[in-house]
């Protein structure tokens, strides 16, 4: 069985969301410390009170599927493809940032540089080595839903490109999918600049058992 290092999975919209429901305001730069923290593996343990429960066959599947996207283009991923990272995804530690693209474009606004600057420096942490991270794009319901489906690829394949080029991380660490307008951040509100967002999920399975 292929060696499975870890798995996070990455969200950047209009608000920062943390695993235990954190949010701050959208013109708050969020800090390298503050995303570490919100994507630091929980414990893993079977049938105890405390700390994550794994089913090791679950575990196993996950680690074996997720194996399969390392070094796959975003446009390669099929329907059921994004549907089970979303699954595996649901309920593993997460974080929103708030980092803005160009209008129509898959350009990083002068704005949110900082933010993937941050984004970068928490990826970058000894305490997060060798996990795979996979980088959401979603938009909101603006226009169609081809249209959307390929800008929040491009999205997250500009997320994954400034990773690699600023800041060293294995390509084949970086997963991309894009969502399109297809998962609302806030589907009441589906117009809302908050839905424009590339997520960060952790889903690393390196934590020893407790």
């Amino acid at each position: 069985m292929t060696r499975f290092h870890g798995l996070s999975i990455v969200t950047i919209g209009a608000a920062l969301s943390m695993t235990a429901g954190l949010a701050l305001a959208g013109d708050n730069t969020v800090s390298a410390d503050q995303i570490l923290s919100a994507l630091k593996p929980r414990p893993l343990t079977r049938g105890l009170s405390t700390g994550v429960q794994v089913d090791p066959a679950v575990q196993a599947k996950e680690t074996s599927f997720v194996d399969t996207l390392r070094n796959r283009k975003t446009r390669s991923l099929s329907l059921g493809e994004r549907e089970e990272i979303a699954e595996i995804a649901s309920n593993k530690p997460k974080i929103d940032l708030e980092i803005h693209f160009d209008y129509n474009s898959a350009d990083i606004s002068k704005g949110s540089t900082q933010a993937v600057q941050e984004l970068g420096k928490a990826l970058s942490n000894a305490s997060l080595k060798d996990s795979t991270f996979v980088v959401a794009g979603h938009t909101d319901a603006i226009g169609g839903e081809a249209y959307n489906q390929d800008l929040s690829e491009r999205r997250a394949d500009t997320i994954k490109k400034y990773l690699v080029d600023k800041y060293g991380i294995a390509g084949a660490n970086l997963v991309t999918v894009g969502y399109g307008k297809t998962k609302l951040k806030d589907p009441n509100a589906p117009m809302d600049p908050a839905n424009r967002r590339v997520q960060v999920v952790n889903m690393d399975t390196k934590t020893a058992s407790k």
